[in-house]
């Protein structure tokens, strides 16, 4: 066997090598990339945990593994259980009402400008004709069930997941600094100095969208869960979830606040919901333009389509945990497609030129 047909064997074997590789962590992809991306930005307080510990990395990982499980998967647990058994709840109360033909329209359709007078209209008619009623109610309730279900479904995928992470999560921290150096090495074969640079710029990025989406979420659901408790509405840490998870996509939070200054209302505690509206518009929603701002002040700016984008085609590329990985990878891409457009600039066309 001559030299170039050992070569080209070599380069076979290699490419059957990472097309099994892909292959057989392909499931896996997402939690290993939110694992990373967890670890990368949990770094600082891995070390300061190490440094208490005097150089037990396998301890210091086994802690803060276990610190991430509780401040994750509790809260998660308890979402999925309540959402869980909610949607089971409102299932059996919302069949026998979308089967039901007695619906009259409510009093304040009428008062709507413009659309107002035909929509009560519209609802009249039907509520005459009780099949046609019922049988528009029947055909309402089948994608109103397969909606709540796959909500249910997406949280319960996102709980394993996030469980799977947690899991990873504690490799990463214990094998982190060989990882890192590994990272290093093939990036400088690679790329040489450029790809250090793109490296270390990757890094930034992450961080700052980490840190940024994420820290300013956990401020809003904090803040959302101090106002649910203050107004005494049921249900305060999972609402703090929902907002939490929401607070990610543009005009998300007010959905729950909004929503819950309308129970409020509905339960004739009138000044408990101005509180909320107050409380939601001044408060939840602003924190966003506080927060988010100071966080990522050290990294690029991101436009809002870009995280909006990044967190619903995460979720249909990745599941739950796309809700992280999509805006995170968008940035990154970005950024890495900004230096890399800069640098092809300010390169001289002749080599001889300074």
């Amino acid at each position: 066997m001559n030299d170039t047909t050992r070569n080209y064997a070599r380069i076979f074997l290699v490419i059957l090598l990472a097309i099994g590789t892909v292959w057989v962590l392909a499931p896996f992809l997402p939690a290993l990339l939110f694992a990373a991306i967890l670890c990368l930005t949990t770094w600082p307080l891995f070390v300061w945990t190490e440094g208490r510990l005097k150089g037990r990395s396998t301890l210091a990982a086994l802690l803060l593994t276990l610190l991430l499980a509780t401040a994750v998967l509790l809260p998660m647990s308890y979402l999925a259980a309540t959402v869980t058994d909610g949607v089971t709840q409102l299932l059996a109360l919302l069949k026998p009402w979308f089967e039901s033909g007695d619906h009259p329209p409510p009093a304040w359709l009428v008062t709507l400008p413009l659309i107002g007078e035909p929509l009560d209209t519209y609802w009249r008619q039907l509520a005459a004709s009780q099949a046609e009623l019922t049988r528009l109610g029947q055909q309402l309730f089948e994608p109103t069930r397969k909606f709540l279900l796959a909500s249910v479904g997406l949280i319960g995928q996102g709980l394993l997941e996030l469980t799977l992470v947690v899991f990873i999560t504690f490799f990463f921290y214990r094998d982190g600094r060989a990882l890192a150096g590994r990272i290093a090495m093939l990036a400088n074969k690679i790329g040489g100095e450029l790809g250090e640079r793109m490296l270390t710029l990757s890094h930034t990025t992450i961080m700052g969208v980490m840190i940024g989406i994420v820290g300013t979420a956990a401020a809003q659901g904090l803040v959302a869960l101090v106002g649910f408790m203050i107004a005494g509405v049921p249900a305060p840490l999972l609402l703090g979830a929902a907002t939490f998870f929401l607070s990610m996509i543009p005009v998300g939070p007010p959905l729950i606040w909004i929503g819950a200054a309308w129970w409020l209302y509905e339960q004739g505690q009138t000044g408990w919901a101005i509180f909320m509206l107050i409380y939601g518009f001044a408060v939840i929603s602003s924190v966003d333009n506080v927060v988010k701002p100071i966080l990522i002040s050290r990294s690029a700016s991101l436009p809002i389509l870009l995280i909006a984008l990044g967190v619903f085609g995460g979720i249909l590329a990745f599941g739950f945990v796309g809700i992280f990985l999509g805006p995170v990878i968008l940035a990154l891409a970005l950024t890495l497609i900004e230096s890399w457009s800069k640098a092809v600039a300010t390169t001289p066309l002749n080599p001889s030129e300074p």
